[in-house]
């Protein structure tokens, strides 16, 4: 099966739309920026074994050629983030599977200056929402860090259900990570990832495009 791409979704100030190659210079902006922040959660490549190959980061153009073919393949959905129209973060849905399992994995990060404004609680129930009712997936999960305490509250907030630990599940910041895998299926959000989160605070109101 294969998923439809790109697709661009907005809810009020926040938008996901697809990486492109021209975002370069305010990607790398907003990266330097942030650079203190994302640290300690941004993956990294472990040492080669012995007699293994040596790997090495892929540069910006390299990474979303990469992106672009996994989402022409249906592997993948590769966002940045924009909130009030400027480049503010990144997500990607990641390691979609078909089959019997319909599943997927979300990953993100966001610019520290508009932290705690609900721009992630929305990118990340924008993305599900389309993952659930537009392209069938059932299942997706998110995988945290057990100190990263912005990311978790975003799931949180989101009824995100938490299943367990994942010792050293991957590679961060120079070394392998323990993390807390949360989750959610299709049948736990029947009303919509994003209406939940709408009400979930007061004062707001659907406002999908």
């Amino acid at each position: 099966m294969s998923v439809s791409w790109p697709v661009v979704l907005v809810d009020g100030d926040v938008t996901l739309r697809p990486i492109r190659l021209r975002d370069q210079r305010i990607w790398r902006e907003v990266n330097r920026r942030n650079r203190d922040w994302l640290r300690p959660w941004e993956a990294t490549i472990p040492p080669p074994a012995p007699g293994g190959p040596v790997i090495q980061r892929p540069t910006y153009r390299q990474m979303v050629r990469h992106l672009r073919s996994e989402a022409n393949a249906g592997r993948v959905l590769p966002f940045v983030v924009e909130y009030q129209g400027r480049l503010v973060g990144q997500l990607t849905v990641a390691g979609i599977t078909w089959g019997s399992m319909c599943s997927g994995h979300v990953g993100y990060w966001v610019d520290r200056s508009v932290a705690g404004r609900g721009v992630m609680p929305t990118a990340v129930a924008l993305a599900v929402d389309h993952c659930f009712r537009s392209i069938g997936l059932h299942r997706i999960e998110v995988c945290i860090r057990p100190e990263n305490g912005p990311s978790r509250r975003v799931v949180e907030k989101l009824g995100f259900r938490e299943e367990g630990l994942r010792p050293r599940y991957l590679h961060i910041d120079g070394a392998w990570r323990d993390h807390l895998v949360f989750a959610l299926t299709a049948e736990e959000v029947p009303e919509g990832m994003l209406n939940r989160w709408h009400q979930a605070r007061p004062g707001t109101a659907p406002g999908i495009k």
